[in-house]
């Protein structure tokens, strides 16, 4: 983490200082099974914002690894699933105007049951239907950023079927 103050010129000539804060960057993966109609998720509390919600697997990327290394590292370690077919979803900035942190979301399509989980803080891991994901969104079950974004953009998409089909 790195806190800077910069020294900002906007188009207008117009001249600033502004803090700028920098975080390592994360990857998180939307998780669907075979049938394309179930997600992988974990309900957990975070003690910062104090709330429960779902979550995807996810987490920081260690130095010089790929982010979609980190996504399949990450849905092992919280799960215990090895993922299938992963592919880059979509790259996001949560709080663009005042801090860089790069979320990147991959989408895997089909996992397997290979281990217990390693991380036993992360919340309980468990497959829920990809239909009822609007109706936890709308009732406030699934708050965390990377979880909308990355859920919201497969929806936009049209599910989870590949995209050949």
């Amino acid at each position: 983490m790195s806190l800077r103050l910069k020294d900002v010129e906007l188009p207008t000539g117009e001249r600033f200082e502004h803090h700028a804060l920098s975080l390592p960057p994360a990857a998180m993966t939307v998780v669907v099974d075979d049938t394309a109609t179930n997600v992988l998720m974990s309900w957990r509390h975070r003690f910062v914002p104090d709330v429960w919600n779902w979550e995807l697997p996810g987490g920081l990327l260690d130095e010089d690894e790929e982010p979609i290394d980190t996504a399949a590292r990450e849905v092992l370690e919280e799960t215990g699933y090895r993922v299938r077919n992963i592919e880059h979803l979509v790259t996001f900035e949560p709080m663009i105007g005042m801090v860089r942190n790069a979320h990147h979301v991959f989408l895997a399509r089909g996992a397997e049951l290979v281990a217990d989980p390693t991380e036993l803080n992360e919340g309980k891991f468990q497959w829920l239907p990809l239909g009822d994901v609007p109706e936890l969104i709308r009732t406030g079950k699934i708050v965390n950023s990377g979880s909308l974004v990355g859920l919201l953009h497969l929806l936009a998409l049209g599910g989870a079927k590949s995209r050949d089909e």
